[in-house]
């Protein structure tokens, strides 16, 4: 079974070491110690798995918890109802969360081109007058 480094993990998901130890300290990842008084890292492919999943879940926008509770429901049989109503959960709410943004910054950008607009008629009276 292949084994990583913390520098590896870091390159290949170009994120920082601070980043993948973070999500260590926050429970997603539990790599097994290795060298004197155990300060090296040694990430597994689970970890390596678990990274990456937690990675797409921040791309998404998803809480930490969130994150948690999806990558631990991966780990564990997932053909079980409860655990596919709670993944049906998180989605929903997600969506609900992300369609509210959405419609702030349609109406954000619309508050901005109507200021854009009026700053050009502006403009242009002035420089006509």
């Amino acid at each position: 079974m292949p084994t990583f480094s913390i520098s590896e993990l870091a390159r290949e998901f170009d994120v920082t070491p601070r980043t993948i130890r973070f999500y260590e300290d926050q429970g997603l990842l539990a790599p097994k110690r290795a060298g004197a008084g155990g300060r090296q890292r040694v990430y597994s492919q689970r970890d390596r798995t678990r990274l990456k999943l937690t990675l797409r879940g921040k791309r998404l926008g998803l809480s930490l918890s969130e994150i948690r509770d999806l990558v631990d429901m991966y780990e564990s049989p997932s053909d079980t109802a409860a655990q596919l109503e709670r993944f049906l959960a998180v989605l929903t709410r997600h969506r609900e969360t992300l369609a509210l943004q959405l419609a702030d910054l349609q109406e954000t950008l619309a508050e901005i081109e109507a200021h854009e607009a009026r700053a050009r008629t502006m403009l242009e009276a002035r420089r006509s007058g």
